[in-house]
């Protein structure tokens, strides 16, 4: 069994080694106990820890227990809303069973959209939810002496615990449902049972969800021509063919993020974006991380940078002959090659033509509802789960980042497979996103506790090479995208990127979220975005401010990043001059083996 060293900080830097046991056996062995123990538990809870959620709510409960203002508020809210229900229980009264409603479901809820959920006496179980959850919104927050995480937590979870109590998960009290058993004779409800059955075998076999297996990478997504020139025990690196007769000068690297397969941006040909650069005449070049297994645990932090970035940089410059390149990343892959880009600028490498990042993070201090989920405890279970296995699988996290969407990912969807016995469409999105991968031990452990907990890149602690890099240095002019609805990398926390990088900046706020934020063909319906553009030296406005004010562009924000990449990019070159034939040995067909690793 692997044994890891606890942390150490040397010169700023979090190292993470293989150690012998320590001179007392029967610590060690105490410890391995502990970590067993962890990672049992780890398993029962979906890698959420207890701990933490106890703390919250006793934080709460304690001073809640010793504010008589703050109960006198709670117990004149709840006077309030009963209040308001009775008032629309007599409207309903005096209006056949309708009337207007007191209160309205938030932007994003979408369980009482039925129209039968309008007609008593469902409206008055709608409309007493409704009030239920703003009441306890209204117990959970403004309580002085709560910790802000903490307060944040709590009224986190009590909507989840209010979201399993919605009278849309229950076939007695949902319309819907009973109307289709009506119309169907209950074969709703036999179909639904087929359904949780197939889910529940191909979760026992580890096998992809229903229609997953009509969007196979390499034939129908992830599909773009091309061909891998270079592979090492971590990474592939992708080179597309040319759809043009004649080529930017300057190539264009993608470093996707390593919790993910990297075709996200080579999906179906109809919405991939390394086929669209590739139509607007770039040279494109993309990583696929390896999904690595327990016998690489020690991969770290700098070896994604150093094997990774750097690495594909060298080739690169190798196979185009270009001494500049536009690097891009999404989501932890732009984190990543923020760390490099500041490492190269500090060291006097001037290869980045430019850098663009989608929905990626560099300031950790305010990283959304997913930050809810870490803390020391948290950390620490995590990281015990995974001195067990060696790597942490994407689907151990399945609990939390389902939460954070619970209505639409666990409850509705319960709603309409199981009670209304109807199955959803399988998309490439989703069969991409059911294509789960891993992270290795050491290197998770220091991204979770060198940038989630302790924001080391930002505060000039997150050393690379022995020494600290500073985002302040990058010089190359930045591209960043946020997405209005994202809830793993929000966008007003995208937006620091704006306040902390002394370069030119275009920041572009797309609708969507985290995935189809960023995946926005042309064409695609209902996108819009909004932009500001910024010299160095020009005063960076409020987030908030700016997005009330800024126009919006209706259409995909593609368009306008092409745009960009052309302004800082030479003049074309044909496509044939590209690098010189015979250095770099074609090793396979895109998409490569790694994407196919499970």
């Amino acid at each position: 069994m692997r044994r890891k060293s606890d942390q150490d900080a040397v010169g700023g830097a979090l190292v993470l080694a293989e150690t012998p046991r320590p001179d007392n056996e029967a610590v060690g062995i105490y410890r391995d106990v502990d970590r067993l123990s962890h990672a049992l538990l780890a398993t029962a809870t979906a890698g959420i820890s207890p701990i933490s959620l106890m703390q919250a709510w006793q934080d709460w409960m304690l001073h809640l227990a010793l504010s008589p203002g703050k109960q006198g508020e709670v117990y004149a809210k709840a006077i309030e809303k009963t209040a308001r229900l009775n008032d629309f229980l007599f409207r309903c009264t005096l209006g056949m069973g309708t009337a207007a409603p007191t209160i309205a479901p938030l932007a994003q809820d979408r369980r009482f959209q039925h129209q039968t959920w309008q007609v008593f006496p469902f409206n008055a179980m709608q409309q007493a939810f409704l009030l239920s959850q703003q009441w306890w919104h209204n117990a959970t927050v403004g309580l002085p002496g709560v910790a802000r995480k903490h307060e944040r937590l709590v009224e986190f979870y009590s909507r989840q615990i209010l979201d399993m109590a919605a009278p849309s998960n229950f076939p007695p009290l949902n319309p819907e449902v009973i109307e289709k058993t009506i119309t169907e004779k209950g074969a709703n409800f036999v179909n639904g049972a087929n359904n949780l059955i197939d889910d529940l075998l191909r979760l026992a076999d580890d096998r992809p969800p229903v229609g997953a297996e009509n969007f196979r990478p390499g034939i129908e997504v992830a599909a773009t021509p091309g061909e891998v020139i270079f592979q090492n025990e971590l990474m592939e690196l992708i080179r597309y063919g040319s759809m043009t007769d004649t080529v930017m000068e300057e190539p264009i690297l993608i470093v996707p993020a390593w919790i993910m397969k990297y075709y996200i941006l080579d999906l179906s040909p109809r919405n991939s974006l390394i086929r669209y650069l590739v139509q607007s005449g770039f040279t494109v070049f993309c990583i696929s991380w390896r999904n690595p297994g327990a016998d690489q645990s020690g991969l770290s932090l700098d070896d994604y940078r150093h094997l990774g970035v750097m690495a594909a940089m060298d080739v690169v410059g190798k196979a185009t002959g270009s001494r500049r390149i536009h690097g891009a990343g999404y989501c932890l892959g732009g984190t990543l090659l923020s760390i490099a880009a500041s490492a190269m600028a500090r060291d006097g490498d001037r290869r980045l033509a430019s850098l663009s990042l989608f929905a990626a993070q560099v300031d950790f201090e305010e990283p959304g509802e997913l930050g809810l989920f870490m803390d020391e405890s948290q950390i620490t279970l995590l990281e015990d789960m995974m001195w067990v296995e060696g790597t942490l699988d994407q689907r151990r996290m399945a609990g939390a980042f389902q939460m954070l969407r619970s209505q639409d990912l666990i409850w509705s969807r319960i709603v309409r497979e199981y009670l209304l016995g109807e199955r959803a469409p399988m998309t490439d999105l989703m069969a991409w996103n059911a294509d789960s991968t891993r992270m290795p031990f050491r290197m998770q452990s220091q991204y979770l506790r060198q940038l989630y907990l302790n924001n080391d890149l930002v505060e000039g602690r997150l050393c690379v090479e022995g020494r600290p890099v500073h985002l302040e240095d990058i010089r190359a002019p930045v591209f960043a995208v946020g997405t209005e609805t994202d809830h793993v990398a929000p966008w007003r926390s995208v937006f620091k990127l704006t306040y902390l990088i002394d370069a030119d900046m275009d920041f572009v706020l797309t609708s969507g979220g985290h995935n189809a934020g960023i995946v926005s063909e042309p064409g695609h319906p209902r996108r819009s975005y909004r932009r500001l553009s910024c010299h160095h030296d020009d005063v960076r406005p409020d987030a908030d401010e700016w997005a009330s004010n800024a126009a919006r562009i209706y259409g995909s924000w593609w368009p306008a990043w092409v745009e960009w990449l052309t302004r800082h990019s030479n003049a074309g070159i044909a496509a044939d001059r590209v690098g010189t034939p015979g250095e770099l040995k074609t090793i396979c067909a895109a998409p490569g083996t790694y994407v196919l690793e499970r």
